[in-house]
């Protein structure tokens, strides 16, 4: 590594070569800031079943995917059929990455089935610290956060989270009235679950509420990559629904 051989004997040389080296390590960390942990988001599909009550009542899909342009999509997709009621949802978002951080870009949510069909979309203008709903003529009167997610991309920053070892997190959304709140989850433990796919041993993640009458967790697995491969939601005690998964394709 000849770069680095510094001449003991000439003093203006060995400060030059250690400006150099400290600009070459500035540098460095620099590039591992930001195109690192780029690098190592590896995109997916995974199939989901829907299930309440142990009956298996729809399927769900997710998939990330990245762009030409270096950003990347995160989609998620249910239809779920139940007795006399149905609910097909389609979310997309497009993000990008910087800082280590997701940062959101545009975030679409589609809804058909029982009762009145929905569907909004929301822009985030990164340069004009705005952020834009088809729901509203003007900007949403929220305050602007750098670290503002909406209701996908702060599951994709809770995973990569998780894989550094965090154990809290707390997340500012943009919900889909045009509200800002925050999304605060903790780590409740590991767990070997048994799923379609076979038992698999994971990391038990727990939503926190104001009260007791909500509950929401979701099952991390290490071997898939911190993939998202179970999760419940109930209220007061009884399940709403449960998502498992079922299939998974790097």
């Amino acid at each position: 590594m000849p770069f680095l051989t510094i001449n003991p004997f000439h003093r203006k040389a060995r400060t030059s070569q250690n400006k150099n080296i400290s600009a070459w390590f500035i540098a460095l960390s620099a590039i591992f800031s930001t195109s690192v942990f780029a690098d190592t988001i590896t995109p997916y599909r995974a199939e989901y079943e829907v299930s309440r009550k142990g009956s298996v009542q729809g399927s769900a899909l997710r998939e990330l995917t990245k762009s030409a342009d270096n950003t990347y999509i995160l989609t998620y997709q249910s239809d779920i059929e139940w007795m006399i009621f149905s609910d097909e949802r389609n979310e997309r978002a497009k993000f990008k990455i910087s800082n280590n951080q997701a940062i959101p870009l545009e975030y679409a949510m589609s809804r058909t089935g029982t009762g009145p069909d929905k569907q909004y979309n929301l822009v985030f203008d990164q340069n004009k610290k705005q952020i834009f709903s088809s729901k509203k003529k003007h900007p949403l009167k929220v305050d602007w956060k750098a670290d503002q997610k909406d209701l996908l991309t702060y599951q994709f920053q809770l995973r990569q989270d998780l894989k550094a070892g965090k154990t809290s997190f707390s997340y500012p959304i943009i919900d889909k009235n045009g509200n800002q709140r925050n999304y605060d989850f903790e780590v409740d433990g590991k767990e070997t679950i048994t799923l379609p796919i076979g038992n698999v041993e994971t990391i038990r993640v727990k939503r926190l509420y104001d009260n007791n009458k909500r509950q929401a967790t979701a099952w991390f697995a290490p071997e898939y990559d911190y993939l998202l491969v179970k999760m419940y939601k109930g209220k007061e005690g009884i399940e709403q629904f449960q998502v498992q998964l079922k299939q998974y394709d790097k």
